[in-house]
């Protein structure tokens, strides 16, 4: 009767509180109406004071007041001949735990939850609690009680309750609760979850709240019997997600998506508003050091948005819709706070963590359609205050709308954007504040005057914009409208490069323009076709190779038609050539050397006097007995075709042919010559005739 008495007292001051904190909400709703309105808009938890928490800590106290009632009956005859029933030994712990791990005695895990209990709870205010069994104990026991209850409770209490080893899922929990098994051990569970709630709330270090986390996430699926601790283990795992340090924020973040999994719908809703909203509290401000977690905290709200898309879209289209809702009221209301709440870093960070959202998931059909009004609303802000302190932010707009561009497929213009950059006059004319330090684009919105007028503010945005131009031409660079959206950059390109004297800028333009060209023959196509060329030069010098002997000259002299006399220098050229050939010790039917006689040489000077008239009609008699020549070419290599398809007999007759073949060639170059004077001398006869 005593215990049932505590227990109503409880239940009855618990009720009395929620009277009186109702009363006080409705106090301050008739005294202060705005601030009441305020927390029905921003703090709805406050208002909403329910009795959810007091009947979770009567239903605590009904499990904790169900394991002491066990204990004593079934352990009452092992603390007889103890010292101290108040203070908790080793050996004790011992004693329990080989006791669960031999025979799996019920009697020792009642023992080792009351033990648990205490552990979790040591070092509160209890005031004098006589239903407390363990008040004393060392650090050492604390350890030994800890380890052994994370490490093999959940084994335990599968086993009591028939389940699985690990896994399971909310419909396996939801079959359970009607079974005897869980009304005889749901005590059990409760206390196990309760209590480590309890020391997660009190601990400091992170090494031990990441294991006491691990650990408690093979038990996660039996929250789904207690909704209660439900929602208070997503708080505490949301609040060391976003504040812990070293391993405990992705301990937190890999517990948070196993109740996702596991749970389903149950905490879905509640997991994807808490992390966004942690996501919005860490990046309020942004240096070098807090842009990595933050990128990391975008990465996880990426990851749990996979769990379940259709959900996911839901929560994105209201939160998306709120930016928007942000950038209209400042095109409306166009002024300083409108302007802040916009350009700032909460704002540009939510549209960093929705742009990854939608390149990480452009190819499923439940999230591509929010990147159209998500690109309305970057190049919206973008457009905001274009000025050039805001050149940074502008850049991060550019940035994000490349990333959805290639992501979708999709063709954004972003290239004016980038141009109009250009075109300040803070770009082109010289700078006056020196060189000044370097400028980090990434960690910067708003730039000071002062580094307006630096050499390293120029260098920064001049390369950042060539770098991103260049992105946003290489995306399109194999469409068949490439020519026509590349012109008007390029001529703009061109006439910054005409007007902006300085010539390290000057020569970044010019460089991305060659990179525009059709002549760079960058294409894969354009590398193939130069691989067929040069296989076909290739394929053609080994023809030449292979060719007869005879005819194995005739590809050079063949070379040499292109190159018909069509002017008084190549004639003279050709009259050069004649007196080498002629000036040899050759001589037909005779081995006399033949010295030119002077009349020659006297007619080769008049020659270049002759009419051009008469010079045409001699070059085409010339053309005529070239033909001959090449015909004898033709003939002989013929002749010599004859002759290398005849059968062979023998390594003799082949070195018979040999000679012959020489023979042969020998009295062409004759022949040749023979007609090649002849030909002289008939126009030697003509020349005299004339004069």
């Amino acid at each position: 009767m005593g215990e049932k008495g505590k227990k109503c007292k409880a239940i009855s001051k618990s009720q009395s509180a929620v009277k009186e904190h109702k009363e006080q909400l409705e106090r301050l709703q008739k005294k202060d109406p705005e601030f009441y309105q305020y927390l029905q808009e921003h703090g709805k938890d406050l208002l909403t004071f329910d009795d959810e928490d007091i009947d979770d800590d009567v239903d605590m106290e009904d499990a904790e007041t169900q394991l002491d009632h066990e204990i004593h009956q079934h352990d009452i005859s092992e603390e007889e001949g103890k010292p101290s029933k108040t203070v908790l030994l080793a050996a004790m712990v011992d004693s329990w735990c080989n006791s669960i791990r031999q025979d799996g005695r019920l009697s020792a895990v009642r023992s080792l939850m009351k033990a648990f209990r205490t552990a979790c709870h040591y070092g509160d205010d209890t005031g004098e609690d006589s239903s407390a069994k363990f008040t004393v104990m060392s650090s050492g026991v604390f350890n030994k009680i800890m380890l052994f209850a994370l490490s093999e409770m959940d084994r335990i209490l599968r086993k009591l309750l028939n389940l699985p080893a690990s896994g399971g899922k909310k419909e396996t929990i939801n079959e359970l609760m009607n079974t005897k098994q869980w009304k005889s051990y749901n005590h059990l569970v409760k206390s196990y979850l309760g209590n480590a709630l309890h020391v997660l709330n009190q601990m400091t270090d992170t090494k031990m709240i990441s294991f006491t986390l691990r650990r408690l996430q093979y038990s996660s699926v039996f929250l789904a019997a207690f909704p209660n601790l439900l929602r208070k283990y997503i708080k505490v795992a949301l609040h060391f997600w976003g504040t812990g340090g070293g391993t405990l924020p992705v301990v937190s973040f890999l517990f948070l998506r196993d109740l996702c999994v596991r749970l389903g719908s149950d905490c879905l809703d509640e997991c994807f508003r808490g992390v966004y909203k942690a996501y919005v509290l860490n990046c309020h401000f942004v240096n070098a050091v807090k842009l990595q977690h933050i990128q990391f905290l975008a990465n996880c709200v990426i990851e749990l948005i996979r769990v379940d898309l259709p959900t996911a879209y839901q929560h994105a289209f209201v939160f998306i819709r709120q930016l928007a809702m942000l950038l209209r009221d400042a095109l409306n209301m166009k002024t300083k706070e409108a302007f802040r709440k916009v350009y700032e870093w909460k704002f540009i960070n939510c549209l960093e963590l929705w742009t990854g959202a939608i390149c990480s998931y452009s190819s499923e059909a439940d999230f591509k359609p929010l990147a159209y009004p998500l690109t309305q609303i970057i190049s919206g802000v973008a457009r905001l205050v274009p000025t050039a302190r805001y050149f940074a932010l502008r850049l991060r707009c550019v940035r994000m709308l490349n990333r959805i561009a290639a992501s979708t497929g999709t063709f954004i213009p972003v290239s004016m954007l980038l141009l109009d950059m250009l075109e300040m006059k803070e770009l082109n004319r010289p700078p006056t504040g020196g060189v000044g330090k370097a400028v980090d684009l990434r960690t910067t919105l708003k730039t000071s005057k002062p580094i307006l007028k630096t050499r390293a503010f120029q260098e920064a945005c001049v390369i950042a914009v060539v770098e991103e131009l260049a992105e946003h031409l290489a995306q399109w660079s194999y469409s068949v409208a490439f020519f026509e959206f590349s012109f008007i950059p390029a001529v703009r390109l061109r006439s910054f490069c005409k007007s902006n004297k300085v010539e390290r800028f000057r020569k970044e333009m010019r460089h991305l323009i060659r990179q525009d060209e059709k002549k760079m023959g960058t294409s894969p196509l354009s590398q193939y076709v130069v691989i067929l060329r040069q296989r076909a030069q290739q394929r053609n010098d080994s023809m030449m190779e292979s060719s007869v002997l005879v005819g194995e000259k005739s590809a050079v002299f063949g070379s040499k038609l292109d190159q018909v006399p069509g002017s008084d220098e190549e004639d003279d050229i050709r009259n050069e050539d004649g007196a080498s050939v002629f000036s040899s010790s050759w001589f037909p039917g005779g081995d006399s050397r033949a010295k030119p006689p002077k009349e020659e040489e006297e007619e080769k000077n008049k020659k270049n006097k002759k009419n051009k008239n008469k010079k045409r009609m001699e070059q085409d008699e010339g053309v005529g007995e070239d033909e001959d020549i090449v015909e004898d070419l033709v003939l002989s290599s013929d002749e010599d075709a004859s002759l290398s398809n005849s059968p062979s007999t023998g390594d003799d007759e082949n070195e018979e042919r040999l000679g012959i073949r020489q023979q042969s060639k020998k009295q062409k170059h004759k022949n040749l010559s023979k007609k090649s004077l002849r030909s002289h001398a008939n126009k030697s006869k003509k020349r005299k005739r004339a004069h």
